[in-house]
């Protein structure tokens, strides 16, 4: 799996519209993936979202599930 396969789509949401993707569908049917640094995951975070900084996130790509849409900030 690379980045180019989990990220082979993508669409630009703003804060509304993830809201509003977030309560449409059900916890566990898509994965929150913030790709910040730790300190700025622990300041401040989505609840529900899984951590996997930048700079790992083509060594970690196997964690996520191909299934599922991923969700990145």
């Amino acid at each position: 799996m690379s980045i180019r396969d989990i990220f082979s789509s993508f669409t630009n949401m703003n804060t509304e519209q993830l809201q509003s993707f977030i309560n449409a569908n059900k916890e566990g049917n898509f994965v929150l993936l913030d790709v910040r640094q730790p300190s700025e995951y622990e300041s401040a975070r989505i609840p529900g979202s899984q951590l996997m900084p930048l700079p790992t996130l083509n060594e970690r790509l196997q964690e996520l599930d191909p299934e599922k849409p991923v969700i990145a900030y």
